[in-house]
């Protein structure tokens, strides 16, 4: 059980509470757990329910009351020997995640190090993870996650995994996206400094104003998708050399539906729908999708698109197979409509044509494909009737 600090921060217990209610929303499966154990709602108030549960009180508010207690009691904070930015509670939770790897001490301390030079920052140690906090939110974890391995978890909202950078899936919150694996102090880098100051950057600023709600377009028709997957990996797969082994891999089309074969998500809210063994030769999915048309172009609705409006896309689901009828879902891939020339959509709508998806279902590494795919790997065209 975490232990409220002796002066802990109203704004920052909000924006853990906040933090874990994003990441439930989002399919966390720890956070999910977490907020499951105080209620099936997942709202604000059960989320700040769930931290001051964590915390050792019975309800928020008494939470709140005794964190305000303890800040207006210790009035100004003593000195206490270590940096203005890491207190003496998140050193002894620090020292508790090293102390049966301390090799791995100086790659903390490293980055660690870099965090005067960003600006005002907070660092809050929990069981197994250190977060770094901006005024704003979280903007990087740091995670112990093997003996010879520690992840810089970054939350770069509009950075798609590559190169050095891996999937922060399974990191442990913070709202990290990407991670970046340190073996030695030495691997931090110009470009892992750079990335550092970018994130802080990125979730330093104020969020951007709120667009007004905007009226639907007019409906333009609705096309026929067809999702055509060829070169699936296998029905078993290691994604991280030292990460978790798969071993019953289907994929499957996300979305809603009560008249197709689907399964149902362990650790997800939705529907694993008409999914496809991984050794299977191909896979092929159809769907209607509605298109709509107003100032800024063409939109997309329906069971099977999901986004907001600047990210519709289709999404493929991989996961592992559970007791015949549950997918435990381990990554996922987006085909985003909002990428496809407009002048196909215009094509697909004329009656007797269809809008078709050809993807290559493996990766570079020989694993399931992932996140925003982009050609070669994906390839948009038109077909009409009787066409090939």
């Amino acid at each position: 059980m975490p232990q409220l600090p002796d002066h802990p921060d109203l704004a920052q217990l909000r924006r853990q509470a906040r933090e874990l209610l994003r990441a439930a929303a989002d399919g966390d499966a720890d956070a999910i757990r977490r907020v499951r154990q105080v209620s099936e709602k997942t709202t604000l108030s059960t989320a700040q329910l769930a931290l001051a549960r964590e915390y050792g009180f019975p309800s928020w508010p008494r939470l709140k009351d005794e964190a305000e207690r303890r800040r207006a009691s210790a009035g100004e904070a003593a000195q206490t020997g270590y940096p203005d930015y890491l207190t003496a509670e998140a050193v002894e939770l620090i020292e508790g995640q090293y102390a049966d790897r301390p090799q791995l001490r100086p790659i903390l301390d490293a980055v660690l190090a870099l965090l005067p030079a960003l600006g005002p920052t907070t660092v809050q140690a929990r069981r197994t993870i250190v977060s770094l906090v901006c005024p704003r939110r979280t903007f990087a974890v740091v995670r112990a996650t093997t003996k010879d391995r520690v992840d810089l978890g970054l939350r770069l909202d509009d950075t798609e995994p590559g190169g050095r950078l891996q999937s922060a899936k399974g990191i442990g919150g913070g709202g990290a996206t990407v991670r970046i694996a340190l073996r030695r102090p030495e691997d931090i880098d110009e470009e892992v400094r750079g990335l550092m100051r970018r994130a802080y950057k990125e979730n330093a600023a104020p969020p951007p104003p709120r667009r007004p709600a905007r009226r639907p377009g007019a409906v333009a028709g609705t096309m026929t998708v067809v999702i055509e997957g060829s070169e699936l990996p296998g029905r078993t797969c290691r994604p991280e050399p030292d990460g978790q082994g798969h071993r019953d891999i289907y994929v499957a089309l996300g979305g809603r539906s009560e008249d197709r074969p689907a399964l149902t998500m362990s650790n997800k809210p939705g529907m694993a729908i008409e999914p496809v063994p991984g050794d299977a030769p191909a896979a092929r999915w159809e769907m209607p999708v509605t298109v709509r048309r107003d100032e800024d172009g063409f939109d997309y609705g329906g069971p099977f698109v999901r986004g907001v409006r600047d990210d519709r896309h289709l999404g493929l689901i991989w996961g592992d197979l559970q007791g015949g009828d549950t997918l435990q879902v381990f990554r996922g891939a987006k085909l985003r409509l909002v990428d496809v020339d407009p002048g196909l959509i215009e094509q697909a709508l004329r009656p007797g044509h269809t809008l078709v998806a050809r993807i290559r279902l493996t990766d570079a590494r020989g694993n399931p494909i992932c996140a925003r795919v982009h050609p070669p790997y994906l390839t948009w065209s038109v077909t009409a009737d009787g066409a090939g």
